[in-house]
């Protein structure tokens, strides 16, 4: 009830499923999502297998320390839903005062805690619980995996090119002194390890350093979501990727970490993308291309996007 009550918005018009849209795997079709004083900095993260990651920190730029601790501070960012207590805003406190007049919270409250007090450490508490029960194992990978022995094995219901993909995904790629591939595969289990497909929690940032609407860079986001349901269960692409929003198709995403860009001033970029120093080119051919992305869409589950216990409490 708290993740979709715009309520929690301070002039009613957000909440928390505004921009993090189930239809989207719980992410936003635009770059920067709309709050009640502005747009955010940055692209919303698909919350998807929050539960399940290795990297406990959050935001793209794990500023948050838990779970928890993430919940509320969309509530108290005076762009998104405006209860910073700054530049005139209310202050959390008046947050907890406006749920308290509201009948259903009394009665909510105390069928999860035994009374019906509300503190900004429940809010946070059952905020981050719903999130953590945004799970996703229903895939084509996940059928394939049960029925195979480990990852490197073929999946039965797998196509050639799906597991000429994950091939490609799992074998870590062997450079040359000009840190062009070689040999091996493309090296994304090295960050997005299986079956949580989720990053690595030592990784730096990706390459990508563009700030939303904004020519300056941002070497910060070393955090990412998890690969699963990059797309939804019709095949297209549930939002645009990275922290910008700069990627629109996964054959992009592809493109991007086939050739990473020496930019200027990114003094943060991930080891891994600096084989022998230089920037990588792993030379991939259009059929590798076309193999890993066959791969990432068998990561997409249904039970996400028809299971009422994630839907709407609230008539549209």
């Amino acid at each position: 009830v708290l993740f979709y009550d715009k309520n929690l918005s301070k002039d009613n018009t957000i909440s928390c499923s505004s921009c993090h849209k189930r239809e989207f795997a719980f992410g936003d079709d635009k770059i920067a999502s709309t709050g009640v004083n502005g747009v955010t900095g940055r692209h919303s993260m698909r919350l998807v297998n929050s539960r399940f990651a290795i990297e406990q920190k959050f935001f793209w730029d794990e500023r948050a320390t838990s779970l928890e601790n993430q919940t509320t501070q969309p509530i108290q960012d005076h762009k998104e839903m405006g209860f910073s207590g700054t530049d005139g805003d209310p202050n959390l406190a008046a947050l907890i005062t406006k749920l308290e007049a509201l009948p259903y919270y009394q009665e909510l409250f105390k069928l999860a805690y035994g009374d019906s007090k509300i503190t900004e450490a429940r809010l946070q508490n059952a905020l981050a619980q719903f999130v953590r029960s945004i799970q996703s194992f229903d895939s084509k990978y996940d059928v394939g995996r049960a029925a195979a022995p480990n990852d490197n094995s073929p999946f039965a219901n797998f196509s050639a090119l799906e597991n000429q993909g994950k091939n490609l995904f799992l074998a870590a790629p062997q450079f040359n002194a000009n840190g062009a591939r070689t040999g091996g595969g493309a090296g994304c289990q090295g960050c997005h390890r299986a079956p949580e497909f989720d990053i690595d929690p030592n990784s730096r940032n990706n390459g990508l350093v563009g700030v939303v609407g904004s020519t300056t860079i941002d070497v910060t986001n070393t955090r990412s979501p998890s690969l699963r349901d990059l797309q939804n269960a019709n095949g297209t692409l549930n939002s645009q990727a990275m922290h910008d929003g700069s990627l629109a198709t996964l054959e992009a995403v592809i493109n991007h970490y086939n050739a990473i860009p020496a930019i200027a001033g990114n003094t943060n970029l991930d080891l891994r993308l600096r084989p022998q120093g230089q920037f990588q080119k792993l030379l991939l051919t259009q059929n590798e291309k076309d193999a890993l992305v066959a791969f990432i869409k068998t990561l997409t589950g249904t039970n996400l996007y028809t299971d009422n216990k994630w839907s709407n409490p609230f008539p549209n």
